[in-house]
């Protein structure tokens, strides 16, 4: 007899039911594997939700037999079912993705989908509580008075490109970090850039036709250095406490490729005030102009990988005129220059815990001391990444997303687990929970 929390699956019209005896499925890389490693209630800021056009895969608790549920009647009417996943707030990391396979549909949307099951209690998730912190907290968020604080903050900075965009991502996506801009705290948004220099296959504001629909709609003019400054200075010298601007957003293109309108941007920031943490998120392709910001004022930074090994990474970004190499070489610059170097990883079980890959991470985050590595689920239908990954980057089989965190954590003591940006003001102060 083989026990476990059961299996979930979903009506054409979305409605998630208990499936009657079969037990849960989780998927790492291309296996289909049992439950394993002790799945958390679901988080209450979490959801559970179909996966149109895949078929749910359970366990015969008897035979232990893996079982395609190709149908299912329910209340007198027969149907075929969707497998269902979870969507974790911020501050959790997943460990294994939903047990199902492609049945008739087309691409998921771009959602970090995660195994989920009926526990005794109700709904369970394979997650890690990778960062406690409250301030991310999704209760102090869209608040009843987002709208009029967005309101306020454009008539203070009339005609500005840089509210007019955080205004789409804060009322309509309701973007945290965007939000953070209107209630005046913690990390702050400025997005920068509407070219990219990359062509990653999950990229969340531009795909291809035949691609998933884009999650966001990219910034489509690009604010000058003193538009982005004025935004960020009011925030440095307003928000209490811990504070930071960040430039690079999923709403926009590279950063990198406006770099000398951020390095304006940067020195109107600093020229007026020494307070709080300025940071950029990129995919450190262009060395040349990090070099330009750091001399700016630059003192965080925070690139963007889903591995350490060349051909699984360029496979993923699809660079266009940079390489490997290159990000290394602008990682090797941050340590150098002394910035708050973070990692944002973006993880994959199955893929980005092989032995290999692990290796490789473990190398990158010794070599140059990295202070922090973010861990975030990729957003991608996850057959669509196996796609890319298969036969690409280092083999070896999966330890689990569990060990892959406290491997990093051997290799470069130090070394903070978390999901949420740092700036240089908390390298010595951070903890993590891993």
């Amino acid at each position: 007899m083989t026990s476990g929390p059961k299996l979930l699956f979903a009506d054409p019209k979305g409605r998630v039911m208990e499936h009657p005896y079969l037990i849960a499925t989780l998927r790492s890389g291309e296996e289909l594997v049992p439950p394993q490693d002790r799945p958390i209630p679901l988080p209450s800021a979490g959801r559970l939700v179909h996966l149109p056009g895949r078929l749910p895969v359970g366990l015969h608790p008897e035979t232990g037999e893996l079982e395609l549920v190709r149908e299912m009647k329910v209340g007198g009417k027969t149907f075929v079912p969707n497998a269902v996943g979870a969507l974790l707030p911020p501050g959790y990391t997943r460990t294994f993705l939903p047990g199902e396979v492609k049945g008739d549909g087309p691409i998921l949307p771009q959602w970090a989908y995660t195994a989920a099951a009926w526990g005794k209690e109700g709904p369970v998730a394979w997650a890690i509580h990778t960062d406690t912190r409250s301030h991310w907290d999704p209760e102090k968020y869209s608040t009843p008075e987002m709208r009029s604080l967005v309101d306020s903050h454009m008539a203070r900075f009339p005609g500005n490109r840089v509210l007019k965009q955080l205004k789409t991502c804060a009322l309509l996506y309701r973007c945290f970090t965007s939000q953070n801009t209107f209630y005046v705290r913690d990390e702050a948004a400025i997005p920068a850039s509407v070219m990219c220099n990359a062509r990653c296959v999950g990229c969340i504001s531009d795909q291809p036709e035949d691609g998933p629909p884009a999650s966001h709609e990219r910034m489509d003019d690009g604010p000058s250095g003193e538009e982005m400054g004025v935004i960020g200075l009011y925030h440095l010298e307003r928000a209490p406490g811990r504070t930071m601007v960040s430039f690079g957003q999923g709403c926009e293109g590279e950063p990198l490729t406006r770099y000398k309108a951020i390095a304006e941007a940067i020195r109107y920031m600093r020229e007026r005030t020494d307070k709080g943490s300025i940071n950029i998120n990129t995919n450190g392709s262009l060395t040349h102009g990090l070099v330009a910001l750091f001399d700016a004022g630059l003192d965080a930074i925070r690139v963007s990988l889903n591995s350490a090994v060349k051909d699984l990474y360029e496979a993923y970004y699809k660079p266009v005129k940079y390489t490997w190499e290159d990000v290394e070489a602008s990682i090797s610059l941050a340590r150098d220059r002394g910035a708050y170097l973070a990692l944002n990883l973006l993880l994959f079980p199955g893929v980005t815990d092989r032995e290999g890959e692990v290796e490789a991470l473990e190398r990158l985050v010794s070599k140059y001391q990295v202070d922090q590595v973010q861990t975030r689920s990729l957003c991608i239908d996850p057959l669509q990444y196996l796609d890319v990954a298969r036969e690409k980057g280092a083999g070896g089989e999966p330890v689990g997303i569990r060990t892959l965190l406290k491997r990093l954590k051997a290799a470069r003591p130090g070394l903070i687990i978390g999901n949420f940006a740092r700036g240089l003001d908390e390298r010595e102060n951070a903890a993590g929970s891993v």
